[in-house]
């Protein structure tokens, strides 16, 4: 009964571990599951569910985060949208000024 204790005591304060590291780990930096649901799955099972965590659920170091998303992102979160759509607003702008200049110079009167 009294090897059991350390035992205990151990898969108890790895599970502790790996619930805290989750719960401070940015949900960008999450892989496969929602944090609810990793939580859930390093609590209920707690050896595999840590050991699982730490492989299969989080991003390494040196791996990109953008790489571990899975599907579409919404376009206000898209960099690339948003530059894009303000390349399309500076040409607007741009289109619009000179043909305001344009304007201006159909209404000057004739010299001479």
């Amino acid at each position: 009964m009294t090897r059991l204790i350390p035992v205990v005591v151990l898969i108890v304060a790895f599970t502790i571990f790996s619930v805290a590291h989750l719960a401070l780990t940015p949900r960008d930096q999450v892989r496969g599951l929602a944090k609810p649901a990793w939580i859930a799955f390093v609590i209920l099972v707690p050896i595999v569910g840590g050991v699982m965590w730490f492989a299969v659920g989080r991003v390494r170091a040196g791996e990109s985060p953008r790489s571990a998303r899975r599907g579409p992102i919404a376009p206000d979160d898209d960099p690339d949208f948003l530059r894009k759509l303000n390349r399309e607003k500076a040409m607007e702008d741009r289109i619009e000024q000179l043909e305001q200049e344009l304007r201006d110079l159909d209404d000057d009167p004739p010299k001479g």
